[in-house]
């Protein structure tokens, strides 16, 4: 009769010990399961908790970087990824309606992970070529407050264009805009996310298609007004059908948390993440091709967080 009590003292001893451990856990929003999101915060979650360094992590699919800023102000993440231009927003409380007047101070950033690059891609059989072809088409715009729908607002703007231009437009997430397209109920897809997406994949797989420039004139007057792009190249070959290099343009992937979140926490977090690149990079190819530790402190849209200070001056960065 006493083995009960012997065996729940023992359970209440272990929790004990974890809690006397000072354990945190932490979420990290990502996006669609289509889409680069959710493998790098699944992979990053993963290589904390094999840390054992006394932070746990799950990463959480999530609508994206809209959705993720937010969700970081209110405490139901406690890291996200988003675009450099979204976190910018909310940072500073402009630039989208869902942020206007509501700046968010306490976002801080971990650090910069890859370029997430603008893909229009469109159905051959719809005949679009550039960018002005899509008046009077059916367009996906990304899901509604998206990071997407904001950068294909600004890329229409870049050609004279407005959503009101277009035959249709499509506000649904990566996953029913596949369905789309390859129905044949909507011409053209923007998606913006790393190369190699599989969502991109998919669609390439199941109908013929290509991917739709944003060059000249218009990518150089679209990085005037809004200095988050810079131009990138997406090369031959990376989707079935795409046999030449398209010139687009591209904004940043970054890691983000709060002030609210404690300087060890992301400190541990941190060394666990970023402290074998290798592994890192092995996460996704967005990132084998692109991430290095000097990237990763340029051109942040917020301020770095204390426990990212402390672990980019350990690597040798001059950072503040």
């Amino acid at each position: 009769m006493k083995t009960p009590f012997i065996v729940g003292t023992a359970l209440l001893g272990t929790l004990a010990v974890a809690l006397a451990q000072g354990t945190d856990f932490v979420t990290i929003g990502s996006g669609s399961t289509t889409g680069v999101y959710f493998p790098v915060a699944t992979g990053m979650a993963k290589l904390v908790n094999e840390a054992n360094a006394g932070v746990r992590a799950n990463a959480r699919s999530t609508g994206g970087s809209v959705f993720n800023v937010n969700a970081l102000g209110s405490g139901e993440l406690q890291m996200a990824i988003a675009q450099n231009d979204i976190t910018y927003y909310a940072y500073k409380g402009t630039g989208i309606a869902a942020f206007e007047g509501k700046a968010n101070t306490k976002l801080r950033v971990l650090a910069a992970l890859y370029p997430e690059v603008l893909h229009v891609v469109a159905r051959k059989d719809s005949r679009i070529n550039s960018i002005a072809d899509l008046k009077g088409k059916r367009v996906v715009v990304g899901d509604l407050g998206s990071g997407t729908e904001q950068t294909a607002r600004q890329v229409l703007e870049a050609y004279g264009l407005t959503f009101a231009d277009l035959g249709q437009t499509l506000r649904v997430n990566p996953t029913q805009g596949i369905s789309l397209m390859q129905d044949g109920r909507a011409d053209a897809l923007f998606y913006t996310v790393g190369v190699g997406a599989s969502a991109v994949q998919q669609i390439a797989q199941t109908v013929n298609v290509n991917l739709v420039p944003v060059s000249g004139n218009q990518a150089a007057s679209l990085i005037r007004k809004y200095p988050f792009y810079v131009r990138y190249n997406i090369p031959a070959k990376s989707y079935k059908g795409v046999g030449a290099t398209v010139p687009g343009v591209a904004v940043q992937a970054v890691l983000v948390s709060t002030s609210d979140e404690k300087e060890d926490t992301v400190y541990k977090a941190m060394k666990a993440i970023f402290g074998d690149e290798k592994a890192l990079k092995a996460l996704h190819p967005a990132l084998n091709d692109n991430f290095d530790d000097a990237k990763a402190v340029r051109g942040l849209p917020a301020p770095l967080h204390a426990g990212a200070v402390k672990y980019w001056r350990e690597k040798g960065l001059n950072v503040k």
